[in-house]
């Protein structure tokens, strides 16, 4: 009875470990506006172990990311960034972190696009 309850449970460690890519593409949106939020962005998202690659294009606000899953999730990048003043849709930056990047960053209750002044 052992054998085989140590059995399945070897079945299901193994079918966990493959379900995990080590270059899984994805994408989400970020609030930001301009270049130095771009360099922000992308340093932060660079900053979590796992990530390999991050691009996070202006106009759409879509960061582009390649991830080793193993190491990490969606959700870390997403805290990471937070922590930087960026919102996600599931996350919000806290004021005081939105509070600390550059006056021209600022994309909250903003509908002027100035992202050709960076």
């Amino acid at each position: 009875m052992k054998r085989v309850i140590l059995g399945i449970a070897m079945m299901l460690l193994t079918t966990v470990s493959f379900a995990q890519e080590k270059n899984k593409k994805m994408s989400f949106e970020v609030d930001g506006k301009c270049e130095m939020c771009k360099a922000r962005i992308e340093k932060a998202a660079l900053g979590v172990k796992g990530v390999k690659y991050a691009l996070w294009d202006i106009p759409s606000h879509e960061l582009s990311l390649i991830i080793d899953e193993r190491k990490t999730d969606p959700m870390k990048i997403k805290t990471a960034l937070v922590a930087v003043g960026h919102d996600t849709k599931e996350l919000k930056a806290t004021d005081e972190a939105y509070d600390n990047v550059h006056p021209c960053c600022k994309y909250r209750d903003d509908d002027t696009d100035d992202s050709d002044k960076h």
